[in-house]
């Protein structure tokens, strides 16, 4: 089945992508993101915020945007 992939981590792209019927959100990203883990991100199906264990559908909309920018500071 197909999905569109949105990777907002660093010069980022978007791409349709093809998986297998059962995905999960983790089993996914750890073939589309094998150097990031999870909770690097924030991860959305389809503008709606997703837990790990969440099948990916035919058609879904997958988006990540990273927590913390490599480099940035915190300012309080």
């Amino acid at each position: 089945m197909k999905i569109l992939f949105i990777n907002g981590d660093g010069g980022g792209f978007a791409d349709y992508m093809d998986i297998e019927p059962t995905t999960t959100i983790a089993k996914f990203l750890s073939k589309a993101m094998p150097d990031r883990s999870a909770g690097d991100g924030l991860i959305r199906v389809n503008r709606q915020p997703v837990s790990s264990d969440y099948v990916l559908q035919e058609g879904d909309r997958v988006s990540v945007t990273p927590i913390k920018i490599d480099g940035a500071v915190s300012v309080r």
